[in-house]
C-alpha cells in the first residue's frame, strides 16, 4: 500500500515541480515577462486550491479509493497535455486543470494511507509517503535538465506513462475505516473479505462541515496546523518557483542554475528520511519546532553567502529543513481529526497551503522585479518560519503513539 500510494505521490510532485525546470525555456520561447511567468506559476496553485477545496466532500462522500483515481487522472492527463500547448493562454488553462489534480490527490492519498496503518508505524509511514515527493522531484528534475535544451515538452509528455497503473488503482480496496463509517459492519466485511462474527458498535451518524474544525476542541490545533501549512508552503514555493532565477541573480549560468536547483531537489530526500526517524523518536511537536527553526536559520544564512560552495551548501540546508517540515505536517494533520472529518481536515489544510502557493510566486516575482536584496527576501522567509515555530510550541498537541479515532 505504501509503494502504490508513493507512486501516486511521485507523479504529483513531478507535476508541481516540472515548471521550476521548464519555465526558463518556456519564457524564452514565448517571450514572457516576469509577471506573466508569475501568473502561470500562480495558475498552478489556483487549480490546487480548487482541488483542495473539493477533496473533502469527494473523499468523505464517495470514498478514498475513487477520489484517488479521479484526482490522479486529472494529474497525469492534463500534465501530459501541457506538452502540446501552442500559446501561453492554453498552457495557463491546462496548468490550472492539472493543478486541480495536484491539489486534490495529495490529501486524498494521505487520508487513505493513514487509515490502513497502526499507531506504532503511522507517523513513519506517512513521512515515507511524503518522501516520495523528493523522488518525483529528483526524477523530473533530472529528465528536465537532460532534455530541456532540446525541448521542454518532453518533461510533460512523460506524465502519460501514469495511465498504465490505473488497473492497479481500480483493484485496490476501500479504506476499512471509511467503509465501516459509511456502510457499517457489512461494508467492513466486504473490504476485508472475511465474515466478522462479533458485534461491532457502529459509528454515530454525524455530519461535519468546515465550521466544525474551527470549534473546540479542534480550534487551537486547526490554527496551529494551518499556520504550519501556510508557512512551509509559502517558503517552499518562493524558493523552488524562483530558484533558477535567484541562482542566476547570484552570478550562475542558466545551466548551472538548473543543476543547483536539481541538487536542492536531491536534498529533499534526507530531509524526509530524518523527519521519518524523529517523528516517532521525539514526537510530532518537538520535531516541527526544530525543523521550523532550522528553516529560519538557513534562510538567513542564504542572504550572506559569498561563494558558490557556500551557496549550494546553504540551499541544500534550507531544502533539507523545509522538506522535513512538509513530511511532518502531512503525517501530523490526519492525526488531529477523527475519521468522519479527516477528509475535510486534510482538505482544508491543503487549501491553506494552496493559498500560500498562489501568493508565493507573486511575492517572489514582485521582490525580484524590484531588485530587492536577498537579505530582504529571505528575512521574510525566516520571520514566517519563526512564527510557525512559536505557534507549534504554544498550540500543538502530541499525537505520538495514540490511536486515530
Amino acid at each position: 500500500m505504501l509503494l502504490i500510494t508513493s507512486v501516486l505521490w511521485l507523479f504529483d510532485a513531478a507535476g508541481v515541480l516540472v515548471l521550476s525546470f521548464t519555465l526558463p525555456s518556456i519564457v524564452q520561447e514565448w517571450g514572457l515577462s516576469v509577471q506573466q511567468s508569475a501568473n502561470i506559476l500562480s495558475a498552478t496553485f489556483l487549480g490546487m486550491l480548487v482541488g483542495a477545496l473539493s477533496i473533502g466532500p469527494v473523499a468523505d462522500l464517495f470514498g478514498r479509493k475513487l477520489s484517488n483515481i479521479f484526482y490522479f487522472l486529472f494529474t497525469v492527463v492534463f500534465s501530459g497535455l501541457l506538452g502540446f500547448s501552442n500559446s501561453p493562454s492554453v498552457f495557463l488553462f491546462l496548468r490550472f486543470l492539472a493543478g486541480i489534480g495536484y491539489g486534490g490527490l495529495m490529501p486524498s492519498v494521505n487520508a487513505y494511507l493513514s487509515e490502513f496503518v497502526g499507531k506504532g508505524i503511522r507517523g513513519r509511514y506517512l513521512v515515507l509517503l511524503e518522501a516520495s515527493w523528493a523522488i518525483g522531484s529528483v526524477a523530473i528534475g533530472l529528465l528536465a535538465v537532460l532534455t530541456t535544451q532540446y525541448s521542454w515538452r518532453v518533461s510533460y509528455w512523460v506524465f502519460f506513462s501514469g495511465l498504465v497503473i490505473l488497473p492497479i488503482l481500480f483493484n485496490l480496496s476501500e479504506s476499512p475505516k471509511f467503509a465501516f463509517k459509511k456502510h457499517g459492519k457489512k461494508g467492513l466485511e466486504n473490504v476485508l473479505g472475511i465474515s466478522i462474527e462479533a458485534e461491532i458498535e457502529p459509528l454515530p451518524k454525524s455530519k461535519f462541515s468546515i465550521a466544525d474544525i474551527l470549534k473546540p476542541p479542534y480550534l487551537t490545533r486547526t490554527v496551529m496546523i494551518w499556520t504550519s501549512w501556510f508557512v512551509v508552503s509559502f517558503v517552499y514555493y518562493v524558493l523552488f518557483s524562483w530558484a533558477p532565477k535567484i541562482f542566476a541573480q547570484q552570478g550562475l549560468s542558466t545551466t548551472k542554475s538548473l543543476w543547483f536547483t536539481f541538487f536542492m531537489m536531491v536534498a529533499q530526500l534526507p530531509g524526509y528520511l530524518s523527519a521519518a526517524y524523529f517523528i516517532e523518536k521525539i514526537g510530532r511537536k518537538k520535531s516541527l519546532v526544530i525543523y521550523f527553526i532550522g528553516m529560519a536559520i538557513s534562510s538567513i544564512l542564504w542572504a550572506f553567502v559569498t561563494s558558490s560552495v557556500q551557496l549550494i551548501l546553504t540551499a541544500l540546508l534550507l531544502s533539507f529543513f523545509t522538506l522535513g517540515v512538509w513530511g511532518l505536517v502531512y503525517a501530523y494533520t490526519p492525526e488531529l481529526y477523527p475519521t468522519p472529518m479527516r477528509g475535510t481536515g486534510n482538505g482544508m489544510a491543503g487549501v491553506i497551503a494552496r493559498i500560500a502557493g498562489i501568493l508565493a510566486p507573486q511575492f517572489g516575482g514582485y521582490m525580484l522585479s524590484l531588485n530587492k536584496s536577498l537579505l530582504e527576501i529571505f528575512s521574510w522567509l525566516a520571520g514566517l518560519s519563526l512564527l510557525a515555530a512559536v505557534a507549534v510550541m504554544l498550540l500543538a498537541v502530541e499525537t505520538k503513539g495514540k490511536e486515530i479515532q
